[in-house]
């Protein structure tokens, strides 16, 4: 290697170290820029900084080294020679003090003014204690699908913001299956919903995503938001990247991914020995499902989502529906070995009801069996979460006209798998009668489960 290569390595490195500290310089420099209203207080707390060393000096009548100090000193001596120097003192502490105070407190205003949003009534100092919170909070890793993923999510993130939805993307029906059809992009259907529940503004977000062209050519049926994450689908080159930038957008807090990339198309087989394909099909031919799969059979994992698994510090799967929003994304091997070779808690949530063409009459332990044999018998979850009180009789007429009722517990086949039990009252029912899980009844029984299980290890 060449001395003069050498030179010009130094030379190049000593010329990128200059531009570092330029840049620092530069970027302080920039709070003395017209009309940031932060001068004028920084340099009244500096005033209240000196006299608050000054009036130290004087009360404790110390003999001033600089020569600043003895001229401010003199030029207070008329002051000093009619007022003793432990009242002189203390007064001019004070003084600078005060001004400290109110030249921090203003400066601090004028930060806040920028950071807060205009109408958000909530001090500064709550904000980041909340951020702080929130970033520090376990990495939950949520595998599922459907509207029960988005209503867990919009639960879990006020007590996390380190959240990974994985979503599925066999999603055929509707606006999702349009687009899939005439685009070729991933449904999007699912992804939307779950963007929407982890945004800051999530109600505006949510009417804005949900809300469904009445008119015009080809844009009837479509939801905005579906729309939306498709011409991002085209602009950034796939789904994961157009997620990805959507969040950064609409200020999601976590990260929602695709299990796969992979066009993934379901089938199920019944036992009367129909073979269904495609997800919106399956619950349409009211019949026992008896195997399940996908085209292609083992379809690639997002590595990011293979990489949220392995960082978890908690598991959940589910709520949705089991044959065409949960088991989809363990249809993924990836995924499926992912999952089973985590050492952190892991549970299921059960769903409240039956879901007709898919689970008619199952109880608790055939959800977990139905998950357990497609994954080949491999335990992916060390508890299952269950509703212990019966809906309204409102709830369970509305139900029983669709054929739907409530999921039975049976406790012993349950503890048979190998499986904990925990039971909660997470239910909520809206007029009409409809039974979703809550919320945040929902997320405060996971983090309660979690830190209990978590305290044990």
């Amino acid at each position: 290697m060449s001395i003069g290569f050498i030179k010009q390595a130094l030379d190049a490195i000593q010329l990128q170290s200059h531009n570092r500290t330029s840049y620092r310089v530069n970027q302080w420099f920039k709070w003395l820029s017209p009309g940031l209203s932060v001068k004028r207080w920084l340099l009244i707390s500096l005033g209240g900084v000196i006299l608050s060393t000054l009036g130290l000096a004087i009360w404790i009548k110390l003999t001033p080294i600089f020569w600043a100090i003895e001229l401010i000193r003199n030029f207070l001596g008329v002051i000093t020679n009619i007022l003793p120097s432990y009242i002189t003192g203390p007064l001019v502490l004070i003084c600078g003090i005060l001004l400290v105070l109110w030249g921090q407190s203003r400066t601090f205003t004028s930060i806040t003014e920028v950071l807060r949003p205009e109408g958000d009534d909530e001090e500064l100092i709550d904000v980041i204690l909340n951020h702080r919170r929130l970033y520090r909070g376990p990495k939950i890793v949520v595998i599922g699908g459907g509207t029960g993923l988005s209503t867990l999510l919009r639960g879990l993130k006020t007590y996390s913001a380190n959240i990974t939805a994985i979503v599925t993307v066999a999603d055929d029906g509707g606006s999702s299956g349009r687009l899939r059809q005439e685009f070729g992009v991933l449904p999007p259907g699912d992804i939307r919903n779950c963007l929407a529940a982890l945004a800051d503004e999530e109600k505006l977000l949510t009417e804005l995503f949900q809300y469904r062209f009445q008119a015009g050519d080809g844009l009837i049926g479509h939801s905005f938001g579906n729309l939306f994450l498709t011409a991002m689908s085209e602009i950034t080159g796939d789904l994961e990247r157009a997620v990805a930038a959507s969040s950064k957008v609409l200020a999601v807090r976590g990260q929602v991914l695709p299990a796969t990339l992979s066009d993934v198309r379901l089938w199920a087989e019944l036992t009367d020995g129909r073979r269904i394909e495609g997800e919106s099909n399956i619950p349409k031919a009211n019949g026992k499902i008896a195997k399940i799969g996908c085209i292609p059979e083992y379809p690639p994992a997002l590595p990011a989502a293979i990489k949220a698994i392995k960082e978890a510090d908690y598991i959940i799967i589910g709520p949705g529906s089991l044959y065409t929003s949960i088991i989809p994304n363990l249809l993924v091997p990836e995924i499926t070995e992912a999952i089973a070779h985590c050492t952190s808690p892991r549970i299921y949530i059960c769903n409240i009801m039956t879901q007709p063409g898919e689970t008619d009459g199952y109880t608790v332990s055939q959800h977990i069996a139905a998950i357990d044999k497609v994954c080949n018998n491999r335990r992916l979850f060390d508890a299952v979460l269950v509703h212990k009180k019966t809906p309204s009789a409102q709830a369970l007429i509305r139900y029983s006209q669709q054929n739907a009722h409530p999921v039975f517990l049976d406790r012993e086949n349950v503890i048979e798998l190998g499986r904990r039990i925990v039971p909660a009252n997470i239910i909520y029912e809206d007029e009409n009668g409809a039974v979703r899980h809550d919320p945040q009844k929902l997320a405060k029984v996971l983090l309660k489960w979690y830190s209990s299980v978590h305290n044990l290890k």
